[in-house]
């Protein structure tokens, strides 16, 4: 086997948006619970991104009221989903592009996920799967200067797992998948606003010279053959 391709570091959103650009697209989690309306007022939700660039877009979230807000804000082609169940979907077709951004991390049984979603996947689909990174230098700073103590850890309340280049690639593989990209990406630009001046530097020295200490991961994936 040659030598892997290093992977680079990118904007997670600009990425995603490319890669939907004039295509059918599927995107899981697509409220953004429990920050729909927010997201909606601030003008930050990616499900609306994504309805300027894709051909036809489809999302899929367990959040009933999320879907509920969304719809009347105009928002169509909405499936209430449980991502560890996708069997019960009622909705019969596969897609170009499947948005998996950070959910991933949220599921306690993510290979549960990664079987149900090839059934709207066809040969040429490209799953993208983004989350955060366990190695991110942004979070360990956070984390010491918050003392000792778990209760301290910078998560979210609802994240069961984290991921790195090679367990989310192990993932993916031992789920039928292969990973044909890998990229780390940075803070987001909607996000650098809102951080602590310190953090961003932090993050920014770090992954100049070590990208693999970015705040995220992505892969991208497609049915092994």
């Amino acid at each position: 086997m040659g030598m892997e391709k290093k992977p680079e570091l990118v904007q997670r959103v600009d990425l995603i948006k490319d890669l939907c650009n004039a295509r059918s697209v599927l995107h899981l989690g697509c409220t953004n619970y429990p920050y729909t309306s927010e997201s909606l007022a601030n003008g930050s939700l990616l499900h609306l991104e994504l309805r300027e660039a894709a051909a036809e877009l489809y999302g899929f979230d367990f959040d009933e009221e999320g879907i509920r807000v969304l719809r009347e804000s105009g928002v169509e082609d909405l499936y209430r989903a449980d991502l560890e169940a996708l069997e019960d979907v009622e909705l019969d077709k596969k897609f170009d592009v499947i948005i998996a951004g950070e959910m991933i991390e949220h599921l306690p049984n993510p290979g549960l996920f990664l079987r149900g979603i090839r059934r709207f996947m066809h040969e040429g689909t490209s799953l993208v799967i983004t989350t955060i990174n366990a190695y991110s230098a942004m979070r360990f700073f956070i984390y010491g200067l918050r003392g000792k103590g778990g209760p301290n850890e910078p998560v979210h309340p609802d994240h069961v797992a984290y991921y790195s280049y090679r367990t989310l690639r192990l993932l993916a593989e031992k789920e039928g998948l292969r990973v044909d990209e890998f990229f780390f990406y940075d803070i987001g630009r909607e996000h650098r606003p809102f951080n602590r001046r310190i953090y961003n530097l932090v993050n920014d020295v770090c992954v100049r010279f070590s990208p693999q200490l970015s705040d995220g991961v992505i892969a991208i994936c497609g049915l092994k053959k």
